[in-house]
Formats: C-alpha cells, sequence, structure tokens
C-alpha cells in the first residue's frame, strides 16, 4: 500500500479549472499596492501572459499535497515566481 500511495502522490497531476488571462490577473491586483503584487504583474508582463506562471505554479503546488496546500502556500510560490 506504501508504494501505491508513494506512486499516486508522486504522479499526482495539478491543474487549475478555468481560464484566466493577464487582463483578469490586472484587475485582480488593482488597488494592491504591495511590493509582491508589481513585481508579480512585471513578470507576467515580461512572460507575455500567465501560461508560464500556471504551470509552474501547479509543478511547485504539487510538491505541498503532501503537507497541504492554503493561501499562504500559493502567496509563496507566487513570490518565488516572479522573482524568478
Amino acid at each position: 500500500m506504501k508504494e501505491l500511495v508513494r506512486y499516486l502522490l508522486e504522479n499526482l497531476y495539478l491543474d487549475f479549472q478555468g481560464e484566466i488571462t493577464l487582463e483578469q490577473v490586472r484587475q485582480f491586483l488593482r488597488g494592491d499596492e504591495s511590493r509582491e503584487a508589481k513585481q508579480l504583474l512585471a513578470k507576467l508582463i515580461e512572460d507575455k501572459g500567465v501560461d508560464d506562471l500556471l504551470i509552474t505554479l501547479a509543478d511547485c503546488l504539487k510538491e505541498s499535497i503532501r503537507t497541504g496546500i492554503n493561501e499562504q502556500t500559493v502567496r509563496e510560490q507566487l513570490s518565488l515566481y516572479s522573482e524568478s
């Protein structure tokens, strides 16, 4: 059973339902004057969209499935992405 659980966790696929555009991200971040929000928006503009963000975020959050994904985990991953 341990091997099966390990295999399933290692091969779990994380994806985001729905579609989000750069314009929608701008709307979500409107009014947020934090350094993180500005840095993330700049990174997304540099990347010409949110596709790379979503792929990277899903890959990084996969590592947190065992311990749990919460708002803080997502915030940390967004910050790391925007700094890369």
